[in-house]
């Protein structure tokens, strides 16, 4: 009998469905790919297996159920198919679990309902997680689906941390709280450093920096989540690609009563039109990086502004934590992008925060140091991998015995 060892995990968008074969014996991939533009009549999928090249499919995906509809066949014809023996669950990236997931859960329709629930919190993200889960769960109804939330690291913030001061009364009725996001990844990142370092998570104190697109910073103090950047929603924080993070909530009524905008017009503004996009026109670091080297006042403004966030959280976060073990870098510009690490860490030498010149120039695909041997604080670049993570909760909650 075929030993399941082979977790799909599926992270479903609003018009995308990305997705890793991850087998648990050693961690490797069997299978990933992309559907992307579901709905469109460019739809695409892209799909590479671990042994032969990418395939790719040009055709109209209408909605979620054709899109994977298509990635079983495609899986199925590498045998690797829904219906394989090897499949030992299903993880689906959820991300917004409220309060009351704080842990990898077993998918049921209870389950369901309460992700449903939560979509006035999450109203860009859970409406597609829920498509991605109804589909499966059709798909095989008999197989063991997990649910891994993008909250679920963070919901051990202190309340101290995690309440807004704001009516409380209104707060409980409406759930307005502190619940964090990328949490997945920041989880990964911390026990990862840890590794890197030799050390126990129990015995370490971290600043975890993950810095995509999307940006958000945890304190993370004996492997567990004290404090995080991202709110109520995914914008508050850190400068991001398009999102603003940090504002004063004055603005919102601002550009109301006196900009005219609408509330929805507001929400795209810092949403969409922000953070580097909206101080310079480019969100990709890349591009402001190049631009700024030729002088662009206007892409050196943008990074400015975005390292300036960044070291208001590395110093907040070292008081919060009180002692700081470890500053660790993640996602793709964290772990590309060597002036952000280097201008992010100046002038905290007196932290035990110093970056290494020479080791942080190194392009690497593996975590690493990037401080000297005399810093106090060990300054690392560890690459994420929240698709391995959500594999390993999910395989762990269906083998408890492992």
């Amino acid at each position: 009998m075929t030993e399941s060892t082979l977790v799909l995990v599926l992270n479903a968008g609003s018009s995308s469905v990305k997705y890793q074969l991850i087998d648990m014996l050693d961690g490797s991939r069997a299978a990933a790919g992309l559907v992307e533009r579901i709905g469109e009549v460019n739809g695409r999928l892209l799909h590479t297996p671990a042994r032969g090249e990418r395939r790719e499919r040009l055709r109209v995906f209408a909605d979620h159920a054709e899109a994977l509809a298509a990635v079983a066949e495609e899986l199925a014809a590498d045998d690797l198919g829904l219906g394989s023996p090897g499949l030992a669950a299903i993880g689906h990236r959820v991300v917004h679990g409220g309060q009351r997931f704080a842990a990898p859960t077993l998918i049921d329709d209870e389950v369901v309902a309460e992700i449903r629930r939560l979509i006035p919190v999450a109203p860009l993200h859970n409406p597609a997680n829920i498509v991605g889960i109804e589909v499966a769960r059709a798909l095989r109804p008999d197989l063991p689906q997990v649910a891994v939330f993008d909250t679920a690291f963070h919901s051990t913030v202190p309340e101290a941390a995690a309440t807004y001061a704001i009516d409380r009364k209104t707060a409980e009725q409406h759930r307005v709280r502190r619940y964090g996001f990328h949490g997945t990844s920041h989880q990964y990142v911390s026990r990862a450093a840890a590794r890197l370092l030799g050390r126990d998570p129990a015995e370490l104190n971290m600043i975890v920096l993950h810095l995509g697109n999307g940006a958000s910073a945890s304190a993370v103090s004996g492997g567990v989540c004290v404090e995080t950047s991202m709110g109520l929603t995914p914008l508050e924080g850190l400068v991001m690609g398009t999102r603003s993070g940090d504002a004063d909530p004055g603005l919102v009524f601002h550009l109301h009563r006196v900009g005219g905008l609408t509330i929805d017009e507001i929400d795209d503004l810092l949403n969409r039109r922000s953070g580097l996009v909206g101080l310079c026109g480019d969100n990709d670091m890349r591009e402001v990086l190049r631009r700024a080297g030729e002088g662009d006042g206007d892409a050196q403004l943008a990074f400015d502004v975005y390292v300036h966030r960044l070291r208001k959280y590395i110093g907040a976060y070292y008081a919060v934590l009180g002692r700081v073990d470890a500053v660790v870098f993640t996602a793709g510009v964290g772990e590309n992008a060597a002036p952000v690490r280097e201008a992010a860490c100046a002038g905290l030498s007196a932290l035990g925060i110093e970056v290494d010149p020479a080791l942080n120039a190194v392009r690497s695909g593996a975590a690493r140091l990037i401080s000297p041997d005399h810093g106090r604080v060990a300054v690392a670049v560890v690459p994420t991998d929240e698709e391995l993570e959500i594999a390993r909760q999910a395989f762990a909650l269906v083998h408890d015995d492992i």
